[in-house]
């Protein structure tokens, strides 16, 4: 039989263009799923925590909660002596009985610290004494207690949409008490091998069959992306066949096939593919090797690809082309492949007019990596699966000489490192931009360490962000005054920061900054929450203080929510925090100042892609919106 030519064959960055304007790939929309079942989803919303985890200030040990103050100057030769109160705290179970001066309470591993009480003392360091006990150690506040929202705060971004939920995730889901979880719906993928020397893995193998290694490569493929694989089999060269079983792919959301695209005998794909509707085959042959022929098609509003039947050529293809697609319609962005630099050890050969991907392995040596080509072909079924990587050959490119600098694209990408590492002060603001870069793919970090320790990291080139919000005194200017020559600044957005406190609360209410202070340290019973050293907030307490400790003043917060949350609760009376954080629990707030809070970038790291595309995010009018829309001030608001 003569064999027919293709028809057009285009390059692929052609090949790319046609079949994705066809496509013009989207989510799918959205689904609840029960948390038991949402393993693997794909997060259509933010997740924001309705809960302070823990949920109170926790005891982490067996003992007696008391004021860490009541326990200096206690040793083993000089012991003091404290009243306990009538209560002993269980877990479960409320406080009834504030803790004062003098007094400790009884409590148990997970139970809730009382009011009044600002540390607890292990069991081991006392002894029962006359309705009391004896202390033979001096503790600090705060010790042996997790305070509410330490891990989690009540308004807290937790997870990001577009994040695909592994254990770690749900844990998290699961701590914050979601039963269920918004999704993306799954791409149903319709998955078919054809040609009559095609049999499934389990059948006895004879002269001229192949066992069918694409099926399952391409639906666990499928799934590894988040989509479901709806497996039909095999389907022998019979046109009736065929077009049966298409009737029933096309009802799923994609339609892949592998094998019978070329033109020679027995090749029936491609030919009951155009009979199937419009607009019918998109592209028939790609300047591509391997997988010259890939057939890329649309049957009204179902995508379907004809891969190549030849192992690496189907995988290759499937990977350029086709889970692209389906990774935008599983609600994941756009894949950032990471990459790095080798040197070829020997010269290699290319077909000019084609683009060439070629496998190789890295070999790691003083001067770098090198990249071994694998050269096993397009029929090999091993190749993939033990390359670390492939480079791109370009069409016009017949050559690539022995020690020339070529750009490996790892294979994994799940396992390189964040694309943007964001380290420095917690804020909602924060939460919302890096929130944008993922739905851009980028992978991204957030450790919350404070502004100070933010800009030490950037110092020793640890992060690619810092973000701070740091008043010099001196001069009346936000974060500039503390930058070296390594750094660069990066203006960011306003917000305010105030005093929180619980509405009706007449030490606050309706005064000034220095008269509520003023109320605060004639009133020893008023309790504070402090945020904890090395943060930008911290420095505004001790400036609003001028050397004064009232009570809770040893007691840390390591996030704005969670001063939010201790006021809210009644666990303390004050503490200072962002608007943002007062708003959703309608907290008293009394401004304090209108501060700035902006990025610093290390300058070796400012050429980096996720850098850039973060630069370019703070520059947008739908970034400034978002940020005006969550309380913040941007440009000449601030």
């Amino acid at each position: 039989m003569k064999q027919e030519q293709f028809l057009n064959v285009v390059s692929a960055e052609e090949a790319h263009r046609i079949f994705n304007e066809a496509v013009r790939p989207q989510p799918l929309g959205e689904e609840q799923v029960p948390l038991t079942e949402s393993l693997g989803r794909v997060l259509s919303r933010n997740i924001i925590s309705t809960i302070d985890v823990p949920f109170f200030d926790r005891s982490n040990v067996d003992g007696f909660a008391l004021r860490a103050q009541d326990t200096f100057g206690a040793e083993e030769s000089a012991p003091l002596f404290l009243n306990l109160t009538d209560e002993i705290i269980h877990t479960a179970v409320a406080p009834q009985v504030e803790v004062r001066e003098g007094m400790a309470t009884g409590i148990a591993t997970g139970g809730v610290i009382p009011r009044g009480a600002d540390a607890v003392l292990m069991v081991e360091y006392t002894t029962p004494r006359d309705g009391g006990i004896m202390v033979y150690r001096s503790i600090v506040p705060g010790a042996a207690i997790s305070f509410a929202g330490t891990d989690i705060g009540s308004g807290e971004t937790v997870l990001q949409r577009r994040t695909r939920l592994t254990s770690r995730e749900t844990g998290v889901l699961a701590a914050i008490g979601r039963a269920d979880i918004p999704v993306f719906r799954r791409p149903r993928v319709a998955i078919l091998s054809t040609g009559d020397e095609i049999i499934p893995p389990g059948e006895q193998m004879k002269l001229g069959d192949i066992y069918d290694s694409n099926g399952t490569i391409i639906a666990d493929a499928v799934t590894e992306i988040g989509c479901e694989p709806v497996r039909l089999g095999i389907v022998k060269d019979d046109v009736n066949k065929l077009k049966a079983v298409l009737a029933k792919a096309l009802k799923c959301d994609f339609v892949l096939l592998s094998g019978g695209t070329s033109k020679g005998a027995g090749d029936l794909n491609y030919i009951v593919v155009a009979d199937l509707g419009a607009p019918g085959i998109l592209v028939h042959g790609v300047a591509l090797k391997p997988g010259k022929p890939l057939c890329l098609a649309m049957i009204g509003d179902t995508p379907l690809a004809i891969l190549p039947g030849f192992p690496t050529s189907a995988v290759f293809t499937y990977h350029e082309f086709i889970a692209p697609v389906l990774r935008i319609m599983a609600g994941f962005g756009e894949e950032r492949r990471g990459s790095l630099p080798a040197k070829m050890p020997m010269r290699v050969n290319s077909e000019k007019g084609r683009t060439e991907f070629l496998l190789v392995n890295l070999v790691e040596g003083e001067g770098g990596y090198s990249a071994y080509p694998m050269g096993k072909g397009s029929g090999s079924v091993t190749s993939f699966s033990k390359a670390d990587g492939f480079i791109a050959i370009d069409r016009n490119s017949e050559i690539v000489e022995e020690g020339e600098l070529v750009q490996v694209t790892l294979i994994g990408r799940e396992l390189s490192p964040a694309d943007l590492i964001v380290i420095g002060s917690q804020c909602v603001g924060v939460d919302y931009l890096l929130s944008l870069m993922s739905d851009e793919g980028w992978h991204v970090k957030f450790i919350p360490v404070g502004s100070q320790g933010g800009l030490a990291a950037a110092m020793r080139q640890e992060c690619d962000v810092a973000g701070l919000h740091l008043l010099d005194e001196k001069t009346g200017v936000y974060n500039a005054p503390f930058l070296d020559d390594s750094l660069e600044l990066v203006k960011g957005y306003g917000r305010k920061q105030g005093l929180l406190f619980r509405p009706g609360d007449v030490r606050f209410e309706g005064k000034q900054p220095r008269e509520a202070m003023a109320a605060v340290l004639a009133d020893r019973e008023c309790l504070m929450i402090n945020r904890n050293r090395g943060s930008g907030t911290r420095v505004l307490v001790d400036q609003l203080l001028a050397g004064a400790k009232p009570q809770g003043f040893h007691a840390e917060a390591k996030s704005h929510n969670a001063v939010a949350a201790a006021v809210h609760q009644g666990r303390v009376d004050w503490g200072v925090a962002i608007e943002n954080v007062a708003r959703p629990l309608e907290l008293g707030f009394i401004p304090l100042v209108d501060e700035e809070y902006d990025f610093v970038l290390p300058k070796n790291r400012i050429n980096r892609g996720a850098v850039q595309a973060f630069r370019a995010l703070l520059e947008r009018e739908e970034t400034r919106k978002g940020l005006v829309e969550l309380g913040m001030s941007v440009g000449a608001q601030q």
